[in-house]
């Protein structure tokens, strides 16, 4: 019987040391912190004002660019001035309200019939 019960021991004190070394190494595992969530809000547009169109010096039946400002602060805004046309122009926002937006090339007069705006934050 001392053999067996020393095989018996050895079995235990093996298996504990195995369950030990696999403990120390998932404890050893680090996750970092994360994030995830649901909410709601409300999308609002904007209040465009100040709008002034320029025109091309070389041909003033032209619009060479049209300046506006916006009531909030914008990062990316787009504008079109013919209703018809589904390209939007890349405009150029300075201090988040103050926008220009250049035609290349330049529009008709003629052919300009609304003032689209796209803006976003």
């Amino acid at each position: 019987m001392p053999r067996v019960r020393r095989r018996t021991v050895l079995v235990v004190a093996f298996a504990a040391s195995l369950a030990l070394a696999t403990y120390a190494f998932t404890a050893s595992n680090t996750i970092p912190g994360t994030k995830a969530g649901k909410g709601e809000g409300a999308i609002t547009g904007y209040t465009v004002s100040a709008i002034a169109y320029t025109l091309s010096t070389s041909n003033p039946a032209n619009i060479d660019s049209v300046a506006f400002t916006l009531d909030a602060s914008a990062t990316t805004v787009k504008a079109k001035v013919v209703q018809s046309s589904s390209t939007y122009t890349d405009c150029t926002v300075s201090g988040g309200t103050s926008v220009t937006c250049d035609f290349a090339p330049d529009l008709a007069v003629l052919s300009a019939d609304e003032l689209s705006v796209v803006a976003v934050q």
